[in-house]
């Protein structure tokens, strides 16, 4: 029989040994800070932009800011409400521009609009599932140089009319198993978050490494906690993805 102190005693030491959701996001992001982290100045406007993981059911009508109704329920959302919570005396005004379903000629399609015309100080983009994806299931033909070179054209249009925006770039990520996500994926899959990292160190940007947080998260809970379909982040996947995301600013 296993005495009262070893079995506290290695508790103990199985909890020391457990890393916090917390602790992987910090890590993880630790590792990217090579073009350190963003600062937030009084009067900032700052937009998220990408495909459905950032829309997540946002009204697209709406021209507040600021507001759920704006924001959508997703990791923007998450990510905003501490950015308000943080720095009440700002000004901050915050956008979500994302349209599920968009591939990056289609952000390239409304950029004038729906980024330009806004001017950010501060410009998050996460796209590169869907160019992907769809091509994966036949309903697209871009290549991976398609997405290169139409994420690159895109980095340096907004860099011309917007020469002092601070960009944030967020890695594409899929977790492997859960619904749409098999193993047909790979290893294909891997070389579009590898063009996004290479993309945001050539402009400079900060990079947010999604793939490898919601990897180290899946030893705390399955990937189903994270996301419904191997893609779309639950509500905890969200939060994950919102706390990557307010590591890259101060």
């Amino acid at each position: 029989m296993i005495k009262r102190r070893d079995f506290l005693r290695n508790t103990a030491l199985a909890g020391a040994l457990a890393i916090s959701i917390p602790d992987i996001v910090n890590a993880a992001v630790s590792k990217q800070k090579k073009n350190g982290v963003i600062k937030i100045n009084k009067d900032d406007i700052i937009l998220f932009q990408g495909d459905s993981i950032t829309d997540a059911g946002r009204k697209k009508d709406s021209k507040d800011v600021n507001t759920v109704a704006n924001l959508g329920s997703g990791y923007a959302n998450q990510a905003a409400a501490e950015l308000l919570f943080n720095h009440a005396g700002k000004g901050l005004q915050i956008y979500n521009k994302g349209i599920s379903g968009n591939k990056v000629y289609q952000l390239a399609e409304r950029w004038d609009a729906d980024c330009l015309n806004i001017k950010p100080q501060i410009l998050s983009i996460l796209v590169g599932v869907n160019d992907y994806w769809h091509k994966h299931s036949g309903k697209y033909d871009g290549t991976l140089d398609t997405y290169r070179n139409d994420y690159r054209a895109l980095l340096q249009r907004t860099k011309s009319a917007l020469p002092d925006v601070k960009l944030i770039i967020g890695e594409p990520f899929a977790v492997k198993g859960v619904k749409a996500v098999d193993d047909t994926w790979y290893p294909q899959f891997n070389d579009y978050r590898k063009v996004a990292k290479e993309l945001a160190d050539e402009f400079n940007a900060a990079f947010i490494p999604y793939q490898s947080i919601f990897d180290e998260a899946q030893k705390s809970a399955p990937g189903v906690y994270w996301t419904h379909d191997g893609v779309h982040p639950s509500l905890a996947g969200a939060k994950l993805m919102a706390e990557a995301w307010l590591k890259t600013v101060k």
